[in-house]
C-alpha cells in the first residue's frame, strides 16, 4: 500500500468514526425519554397526554426531515450539512437540559429531532459513497448497530439514570459529546458527496413537510384514539392528498427535492418493502411489549427496559456479521433466515398469558431482534446498491421515510388491533389482564401474518452483480 492510499484509508477512518459517534448521540436520544416521562409530568406538573409528545413529537419531526434531506445533502457540502446538523442537534439538547416550563423543553426536543433526521440519511450516504458495492456490507452492518443498539439501550438507560439523578441529567450528559463530536468535524470530516446546487422548490418542500408529517400524525396517535377520530381521519386523509399532490409535482419537476423514479427499480422497491416489515417488527414490539410488562404484568419501567437490552445488544452484534455474510452470499440467505426468524417469534409472542415470565419474553423478544439485526441494514445496502450513486440520497431518504410512515402505520395498526380485540373480549366493559393480553396475543398473530408475507416477498430478491472499482 503507498503512501497515498495509506493517508486515505486513514481519513476514512477518522470520517467513519465521527459519523457513527454522530449518530449514535442523535438516534439514542429518539427513546431517551421513554421511562423518564413519569419524572417530567411530576416535575413540569403535566399530563401524561401532554408529556409523551416529547416522544411523539421528536418522530414526527425526524419524519418530517428525513424527506428534505435529499435535497439538503445535494445544495450543501457534507462538511457543512453535518456540523450544521450536530450544531443544531448540541443547541436543542441545551434549551432541553435547561427548559423550567414544557413548552422550552418540547421546542429543544423539536430541535434535536430536525438534526436527527438529517443524520440518518446523510450518515448513509457518506458510508455508501466511501465503500464499493462489494464492501458496503459491513460499512452498513456497523451503521446498523447504531440504529439497532442506540434506541433500544434508550429506555433502559433512562431508567437507571432518572432512578438516580434529575431527567435534566439525560441531556446534561449528551451534550458535551455532541459538542466533542462537533469539534472532530471541524478536525477531521471531508466532503465525500457532490453538490448539485439544486434550485429551492419552497412549494415542494411546504407540501412534503404538511403531507408525510399530517400521515405521521394520524398514524402515530391512531392506536390510542381510534382511527374512527376525527383527530386521526383529518391528518392522514389531508396529509395523503398533499402527499399525492407533492409526488405529482416532482414527477413534473425536471430537478425534484426527491427523485421518486427510484421506485422503477423492482430491486430498490422490493427490498425497501421488505424492510419496511422487518423494521415494523421491532418498533411495534418495542412499544406494545414495555405496555405488556408494565400495565399487565407488573414489572417496573426499568425492569420492562432491561428486558429489551439483550436483544438490542445482539442485534447490533448481529448486525455487523450480517454486514459481512452480505458481502460475502448476498441478500437472499440473510432475508429468508431474519423473516423465518421474524415469524417465528411473533407465534411465540402470540401466546402470552398472566404467568408468563420475565424471562420468556426477554428470550423470545431477543431472537426476534437477531433476526431483526440479520436483514435490516443488509436490505438498505442492497437497496442502494441497486441505484446509481447520483441517486443515493434520494434512495436513502426515500427509504428512511418509507421505513418512518410504514413504522407509524403498522404499529398504529396493532395497537388498535390490541385494545380493540381487548374491549371487544370485555364486551365493551374495561377490559381484565387476562382479555388485555389476550389483545396483546392478537396483535402479533398480525405481526405474524406481516413477516409471512416478507417471506413471499423475499422470493423475488434476486442477487445483483457489482463491478469493481477498479474495473469501471
Amino acid at each position: 500500500m503507498n503512501t497515498n492510499q495509506s493517508k486515505f484509508f486513514n481519513e476514512r477512518n477518522f470520517v467513519v468514526a465521527n459519523l457513527i459517534i454522530g449518530a449514535f448521540i442523535t438516534i439514542l436520544n429518539q427513546t431517551l425519554l421513554v421511562t423518564a416521562v413519569p419524572s417530567i409530568m411530576a416535575d413540569l406538573e403535566i399530563p401524561f397526554s401532554t408529556a409523551q409528545w416529547l416522544t411523539t413529537g421528536f418522530f414526527l419531526v425526524n419524519g418530517i426531515m428525513i424527506p428534505v434531506t435529499a435535497f439538503l445533502i445535494n445544495k450543501f457540502t457534507t462538511r457543512k450539512l453535518y456540523i450544521f446538523a450536530m450544531t443544531l442537534f448540541t443547541i436543542g439538547t441545551l434549551i432541553a437540559a435547561v427548559s423550567p416550563v414544557f413548552p422550552l423543553l418540547l421546542s429543544g426536543r423539536i430541535v434535536q429531532a430536525g438534526a436527527a433526521g438529517i443524520m440518518m440519511p446523510l450518515t448513509m450516504v457518506v458510508l455508501l459513497k466511501m465503500f464499493p458495492a462489494e464492501k458496503r456490507g459491513r460499512a452498513m452492518g456497523l451503521f446498523g448497530l447504531i440504529i439497532g443498539f442506540a434506541p433500544a439501550i434508550g429506555p433502559s438507560l433512562s431508567g437507571y439514570i432518572v432512578e438516580i439523578w434529575p431527567w435534566r441529567t439525560l441531556f446534561i450528559i449528551v451534550a458535551p459529546f455532541a459538542a466533542l463530536n462537533i469539534f472532530f468535524a471541524f478536525k477531521f470530516m471531508r466532503n465525500v458527496t457532490e453538490t448539485t446546487d439544486p434550485p429551492v422548490d419552497y412549494i415542494s418542500i411546504i407540501l412534503s413537510t404538511l403531507g408525510f408529517g399530517g400521515m405521521l400524525y394520524g398514524f402515530s396517535v391512531a392506536g390510542m384514539s381510534g382511527w374512527t377520530s376525527p383527530e386521526v381521519l383529518i391528518p392522514i386523509t389531508a396529509g395523503g392528498i398533499i402527499v399525492v399532490i407533492f409526488v405529482r409535482r416532482q414527477l413534473r419537476l425536471e430537478i425534484p427535492i426527491l427523485q421518486l423514479r427510484v421506485f422503477k427499480n423492482k430491486y430498490f422497491l422490493i427490498s425497501s418493502l421488505i424492510g419496511v416489515i422487518v423494521f415494523t417488527s421491532m418498533v411495534s414490539a418495542n412499544n406494545i411489549l414495555p405496555v405488556l410488562m408494565q400495565d399487565m404484568l407488573g414489572y417496573t419501567a426499568f425492569e420492562s427496559g432491561l428486558s429489551l437490552l439483550p436483544g438490542a445488544v445482539l442485534m447490533g452484534g448481529f448486525g455487523l456479521v450480517a454486514g459481512v455474510m452480505f458481502d460475502k452470499y448476498g441478500i437472499k440467505t440473510l432475508t429468508f433466515t431474519s423473516m423465518g426468524i421474524i415469524l417465528v417469534t411473533s407465534i411465540l409472542l402470540s401466546v402470552l398469558d398472566e404467568n408468563t415470565s420475565w424471562t420468556y419474553i426477554t428470550i423470545v423478544y431477543t431472537f426476534r431482534l437477531v433476526g431483526t439485526g440479520l436483514s435490516m441494514m443488509p436490505l438498505t445496502t442492497f437497496a442502494m446498491n441497486a441505484l446509481k450513486d447520483h441517486l443515493l440520497p434520494h434512495g436513502t431518504s426515500i427509504n428512511n421515510t418509507m421505513r418512518q410512515i410504514g413504522g407509524s402505520l403498522f404499529t398504529a395498526l396493532l395497537i388498535t388491533v390490541m385494545t380493540g380485540f381487548a374491549f371487544s373480549a370485555s364486551g365493551g366493559d374495561t377490559p381484565s389482564v387476562g382479555e388485555e393480553i389476550a389483545g396483546v396475543n392478537m396483535s402479533f398473530m398480525v405481526s405474524a401474518v406481516l413477516a409471512f408475507i416478507g417471506l413471499v416477498m423475499a422470493f423475488f430478491l434476486k442477487e445483483q452483480k457489482y463491478i469493481k472499482a477498479d474495473e469501471q
